[in-house]
């Protein structure tokens, strides 16, 4: 039992540590004049994917490389088909009235590319490399973009109605005292990687005991349980209407999530793929993922039934898994 309470007990370190990281870096960029576009480009993007990266990084530490790939994997299979399958139960997500086409193609281009490098059996420092040029080159069009449509005064530039502006960080506070930014940076820089040798140690645990694979263990309890910030994120803007920033926060998060937590973490050790990916879950995540092809296509909303018809696919994927 002690092994499952200190997992969750990680889990809830990880996601704390991880808000207040988010928050202190923000502040302290705003205060220091980082100007608030640029903050949400790379601060708040590196920040709410701080969880995911310090169990990739524990994980190739500690030998676990198939909680390190499973965490990826899993959390982009749960963040489209749990993360949008749960909202739309409660309200549909009009998607229909945004257009987030390109950046769909850039995540169905580097889920491509994550399964193309991942058929070499192991993510060399090389392979980081290409998968942190790849995000590097989506964020530099994100950058130009943001800044042009800005200029312009076309809003964000993906057709919907949502902007970068300072009072749209929730975590925003200009104001803020700097012995306050200066606890939420101790509390995230402390609190991360705490959280993932606690939450990546009895993971492992769990997986000797019950006689589970580290791969399954990192595909379900790791990658749901790292997945919660956005399924709470997509709830609240199904609730507000808000569709594009369900979709879109969906959509980044899978991009940064294929290209930057393995591209790091391979600076730690090599990253082995074990054969189970290859052959099954890396094709469920890349089905997940042609899913949304109607939704950003075809200007479908998603329904309370396809949110019955998404969740059900993820309970489906899960009595395979176990």
């Amino acid at each position: 039992m002690m092994p499952w309470l200190y997992s969750a007990l990680g889990l809830v370190i990880l996601l704390l540590a991880g808000d207040a990281l988010v928050r202190g870096a923000v502040n302290l960029s705003l205060r220091l004049g980082v100007p608030a576009l640029i903050v949400s480009l790379t601060i708040v993007a590196f920040g709410t994917s701080a969880p995911e990266l310090l169990i990739a990084v524990s994980a190739v530490h500690e030998g676990a490389d198939g909680i390190a790939m499973g965490n990826v994997v899993g959390s982009n299979t749960a963040n489209i088909l749990l993360v949008l399958g749960i909202p739309a139960l409660m309200r549909a997500l009009h998607t229909s009235e945004c257009s987030t086409r390109r950046n769909y193609v850039f995540m169905l281009g580097a889920s491509v590319l994550f399964i193309g490098l991942a058929f070499s059996g192991t993510f060399t420092v090389w392979s980081g490399l290409i998968l942190l040029t790849a995000l590097a080159g989506v964020l530099g069009v994100a950058f130009r973009d943001a800044r042009k449509h800005r200029r312009n005064g076309k809003g964000n530039g993906n057709g919907c109605a949502a902007d970068t502006d300072l009072e749209e960080i929730e975590e925003a506070d200009p104001d803020m005292p700097y012995w306050r930014v200066g606890i939420y940076l101790l509390l995230g820089l402390i609190g991360l990687p705490l959280g993932a040798d606690l939450l990546v140690d009895n993971a492992s645990i769990i997986a000797r005991l019950y006689g589970i694979s580290e791969t399954v263990i990192g595909l379900t309890l790791v990658a749901v349980g790292t997945s919660l910030p956005e399924l709470a994120t997509t709830t609240m803007a199904a609730m507000r209407r808000q569709a594009d920033v369900a979709l879109g926060n969906v959509i980044g998060s899978n991009m940064f999530n294929l290209l930057a937590i393995i591209g790091i973490a391979t600076f730690v050790g090599p990253i082995s793929v074990d054969p189970e990916f290859l052959q099954f879950d890396l094709w469920v995540m890349l089905s997940a993922s042609l899913l949304l092809i109607p939704f950003v296509f075809f200007k479908q909303d998603i329904t309370r039934a396809w949110g019955v018809i998404l969740s059900a696919l993820y309970l489906a994927y899960m009595v395979v898994l176990f």
